[in-house]
């Protein structure tokens, strides 16, 4: 088995091993990953912190070793805190990087950073707050960052950034934590699940306080939630149905 760290700011996931193929998500700088198999120019992939697969490009791989690999992710992540920020790569080369990426192995890439962190567990609480930092971040399916997020890479870094994991796909997140009976049970914090006619998770959000929610669609954005679903002000209409509210936290 061959390991690897992602040495760019962002790389496309992609669904097949093609330049042309669907991006199902992105890997931000300092994440690690399985190789389980290999190709002539490209690579599939499983991601350490959710297990996601996917195809990326070799070029786009900094190889190293299980024991390496072993080590960061027996550490505790720490994660850049800025929309933007840069880390210092050899011979005075900056590298700009998303909010959410991974600092552990800058010291293997031989990169250096002193912008703002976070690590560990955070209050409940902080999480709408983590959140309302991708205010109004457009729509991008596959996304993970300010730039483009879609709606459980949208939920999912907010997790992450307090220090709790959730899985990549919003069908796979509605598969953890406890089920709430009411709107009126739910807090600031937990995920709203959405579906659609044929019965299948397709969206999610995160509660606000006062029957708001924040969540990726169109751009990143706050909207009302009823017993019903999403309602849209500027549309009049209710956008999506509510299946399912969950407490992860």
């Amino acid at each position: 088995m061959k390991y690897g760290l992602c040495p760019l700011s962002i790389v496309p996931l992609r669904s097949e091993a093609n330049d042309r193929s669907e991006m199902v998500s992105q890997v931000l700088y300092g994440e690690s990953f399985k190789i389980i198999e290999s190709r002539k120019k490209w690579s599939k992939i499983r991601l350490a912190f959710d297990s996601y697969e996917g195809w990326i490009d070799n070029k786009q791989i900094f190889s190293i070793t299980q024991e390496q690999y072993k080590s960061l992710k027996s550490e505790t992540p720490v994660y850049s805190m800025d929309l933007v920020d840069c880390i210092s790569a050899p011979e005075e080369q900056l590298l700009s990087i998303p909010l959410g990426s991974t600092i552990n192995g800058k010291e293997l890439l031989n990169h250096t950073f002193d912008g703002h962190t976070v690590s560990g567990e955070c209050a409940k609480d902080h999480l709408v707050d983590t959140a309302l930092l991708y205010l109004n971040s457009p729509y991008l399916w596959g996304g993970k960052t300010p730039f483009g997020i879609d709606c459980s890479g949208f939920t999912q870094m907010v997790y992450k950034l307090n220090g709790f994991r959730l899985l990549r796909d919003a069908s796979q997140q509605a598969t953890q934590g406890e089920p709430m009976s009411f709107i009126e049970e739910s807090e600031p914090g937990d995920l709203a699940f959405f579906d659609n006619s044929e019965g299948d998770i397709v969206h999610v959000g995160i509660i606000m306080e006062d029957n708001y929610i924040i969540h990726a669609h169109g751009k990143v954005r706050i909207d009302r939630l009823d017993h019903t679903g999403i309602f849209n002000q500027e549309q009049r209409q209710h956008t999506h149905k509510l299946r399912v509210i969950k407490r992860i936290v």
